[in-house]
């Protein structure tokens, strides 16, 4: 028999379907972007006019925002030094800004981001196993930081005014779902037995996927959970407060950088307050845990916009605000990562042999 005889027809190539819903997600994408910013945008400002309230501001007020902007970019770090053990702040700053200038221009650049994560800690010397501690926590911590920053505004609300129904509504979903993520991995957390259940429910769900494309079975996620468990255990023993306090710190100061730019184009604390601005801050955030867009391009604009002027703030200069708030925040991150990503193809220095990566009392050998 000859070889081409011989091959099963698991070996023959399969004629690509529905290839066209691969396009329906960023289509969808697009035609929100291009809703927000051709038709709902000029409804309460113009490029113009927010260009005219940058000039209004007295180059104190530009310089304490550049400061307050690029304090944010930085903080994100602390969070990421913080759960991958070894990680200087050099490498953390390139790892970061790369990702995010990839997250905020390409549709689905969350997977891609995530990817060149593993692909640049491994080139540090770092495993794939520190790697996948590190991306589970600091992930974790942000959703229970969005999860839990609408609860806290309400709570300020409650001391200001009278907090609306669906924001108590939005509220309670936030405390529900942080609830249940505290309750996964309490679970995860709680002994082996339950961490292989959870590796195993797992790999019966990957494994049906995969049948779905004629691909085999997934083993060993019981193995791999029990031992990422205690990985996690070690360092969260002895980093959750710091882990939680760099969390916070990165959430506020992306806040402060929005607040200063809703009082620097002159919306005042009587049009909207601290509390007000938290919330809608807040619940603009929980959009972002659905990718809808690169970045939340259009939805948080949408959202802040919507919030913040129905919070009684100048439709105009809130657009303003929100604006440069975005332009500080999610352009400015963008040639920052390409000048980083560049960097990282091209230094050759901080290179090391898989697994190379410095130890410390915290990385078990067998990471």
């Amino acid at each position: 028999m000859t070889t081409v005889e011989s091959r099963t027809a698991t070996d023959v190539p399969r004629p690509r379907r529905g290839g066209w819903r691969r396009w329906v997600g960023p289509a969808l994408s697009l035609a929100l972007v291009a809703a927000v910013f051709a038709w709902f945008l000029p409804q309460f400002t113009s490029l113009s006019d927010v260009w005219t309230s940058v000039r209004a501001m007295t180059w104190v007020e530009v310089v304490v925002l550049l400061l307050a902007a690029l304090w944010n970019l930085a903080t994100y770090q602390f969070l990421m030094m913080t759960t991958t053990p070894g990680l200087t702040f050099p490498q953390a700053t390139v790892a970061t800004e790369t990702t995010t200038a990839v997250s905020n221009t390409v549709v689905g650049g969350a997977a891609i981001a995530l990817g060149l994560t593993y692909a640049m800690n491994s080139s540090w010397g770092f495993s794939r196993s520190r790697t996948s501690v590190s991306l589970l926590i600091s992930g974790l911590w942000n959703n229970f930081a969005k999860l839990g920053l609408p609860v806290v505004a309400l709570v300020l609300l409650a001391f200001t005014g009278t907090p609306t129904t669906g924001r108590v509504v939005a509220g309670l979903l936030g405390v529900a779902a942080l609830g249940a993520a505290v309750v996964a991995l309490g679970m995860l957390l709680r002994s082996e037995a339950a961490a292989a259940r959870i590796g195993r429910g797992a790999a019966r769900v990957a494994t049906a996927l995969r049948r779905m494309v004629g691909r085999g079975p997934v083993t060993g996620w019981d193995r791999a959970t029990t031992k990422f468990r205690g990985r996690t255990i070690l360092l969260l023993r002895a980093r959750w407060h710091w882990i939680t306090l760099a969390t916070v710190v990165s959430h506020l100061s992306l806040f402060l950088v929005l607040l200063l730019a809703l009082r620097f184009v002159g919306v005042g604390a009587d049009q909207v307050s601290l509390a007000e601005a938290l919330a809608v801050f807040a619940f603009a955030r929980l959009l972002t845990a659905i990718p809808f867009t690169p970045g939340g391009l259009g939805v948080i604009e949408l959202a802040l916009i919507t919030g913040l002027s129905t919070a009684g703030g100048p439709r105009a200069l809130v657009a303003a605000a929100v604006l440069i708030f975005r332009a500080l925040t999610f352009v400015l991150p963008i040639p920052i990562g390409l000048g980083t990503y560049v960097f990282w193809r091209r230094n050759r220095s901080w290179r090391r042999e898989p697994g190379a990566a410095p130890r410390t009392e915290l990385v078990p050998e067998s990471a």
